[in-house]
């Protein structure tokens, strides 16, 4: 069994911001697995159901963003499961907006959802699939976070966000080597071509 952790803020009014790229990529892997995301359990809203031939369990922290590691470790408790089984879901600065990239594990980078994570679970041994946002100018990291993406970012990154089914359907059934070898290079190549 997985555990697919999508991070962003609860509230009609976080629903298209940049920092609300994880519940984004969790409601299109929700859509694609026919699973649907409604049951409460450990602060958070999930969803359980098969996909790529293995049991997962898809989750959106209600927590707000900077205490989501609460949520992740009630949630590994809950379903018996250990970091190997986790992968999350959220936005990247440090990444050109839309790229994707596939990570087995690594550090917060930053990202208070992550770093609560982190800090919850007592590891960084964790997958990760980032999704890139952009950069702001210095010093306006929250207010571009919280802000929704243009419309050209916004189409950017929903062609790259229907790419997450067929990234998480191929970790969870070829592994980690291969499907960054694959993917990670492929979506940055569709960013290219879209330029």
């Amino acid at each position: 069994m997985w555990l697919i952790v999508g991070l962003g803020n609860p509230g009609a009014e976080y629903a298209l911001t940049r920092h609300n790229a994880g519940f984004m990529a969790v409601d299109v892997l929700a859509s694609a697995a026919r699973v649907t995301i409604d049951e409460l359990q450990c602060y958070s809203l999930i969803g359980k159901g098969r996909f790529a031939g293995e049991p997962v369990v898809l989750a959106k922290p209600l927590t707000f963003m900077n205490r989501s590691g609460e949520a992740v470790s009630c949630l590994l408790k809950l379903l018996k499961l250990g970091p190997s089984n986790l992968l999350v879901i959220h936005d990247d600065m440090d990444l050109p907006c839309g790229t994707l990239r596939l990570k087995p594990a690594g550090g917060a980078g930053g990202h208070k959802g992550m770093e609560s994570i982190i800090q919850a679970i007592g590891t960084s041994e964790f997958g990760r699939l980032r999704i890139g946002i952009g950069k702001p100018a210095r010093g306006k990291e929250i207010d571009y976070v919280l802000s929704p993406f243009s419309e050209e970012e916004y189409a950017l990154v929903s062609e790259q966000l229907s790419r997450v089914p067929e990234i998480v359907g191929s970790l969870l059934a070829r592994g980690y080597n291969y499907t960054m070898s694959t993917y990670n290079k492929k979506a940055d190549a569709a960013i290219d071509s879209t330029r």
